[in-house]
């Protein structure tokens, strides 16, 4: 049996009213804001700043992207992101002509690379293909196979265009292939 003394329902409520009033009370539009972030999907992926393509996944066709890339599995087809960084991880497999802003190759690559400020081949990386980039970085232990053109930044003015550049390194290369003879570096200018 349960008594209950006189004047205790009114402590109970005092207590709980008390112990509410000491939690932070939201702001009268907090659960607006709250409510307009998640009706805007924009807002929630301004925080993810690079994708990831798994080891397990096979691609084939064109891949454009406005935020950072990450390949670990296999791409066959073309990469383009225009202002971000492009990375083939160390099991990714790219068979695919690549534009990006700063490009870094720790797996193996089969294409013409176009970087708008470099090109990072690590000691891991393998590279079959043209580059054009204003830097180009070939670490100990990289292999790299192709041509390059170093010439001053991708896209200015005084330089034809940068699908000029790949399709006259991309045609030198069939030739020399088909010779039989070591790489060539193709200079525009």
């Amino acid at each position: 049996m349960f008594i209950r003394q006189k004047g205790s329902r009114d402590k109970d409520a005092e207590a709980r009213g008390n112990a509410t009033a000491h939690q932070p009370q939201p702001a009268p539009d907090a659960g607006k804001a709250q409510d307009e972030r998640r009706a805007n999907p924009s807002t929630t992926s301004a925080v993810r700043t690079t994708a990831m393509i798994g080891m397990t996944v096979k691609i084939k066709g064109d891949i454009s992207s406005d935020e950072n890339l990450v390949i670990e599995g296999q791409v066959d087809g073309t990469i383009t992101l225009n202002s971000h960084e492009l990375t083939i991880g160390q099991s990714g497999r790219v068979n695919a002509n690549v534009t990006a802003k700063i490009i870094k190759i720790d797996g193996q690559v089969n294409g013409d690379l176009v970087g708008k400020e470099k090109i990072i081949i690590s000691k891991t990386g393998t590279v079959r293909g043209n580059l054009v980039a204003p830097t180009v970085i070939l670490e100990e232990g990289g292999k790299f196979k192709g041509t390059i053109d170093m010439g001053s930044a991708v896209g200015s003015s005084a330089e034809p265009p940068i699908a000029d550049f790949a399709n006259a390194a991309r045609a030198q290369r069939s030739v020399v292939e088909a010779k039989g003879e070591g790489s060539t570096v193709i200079k525009h200018g």
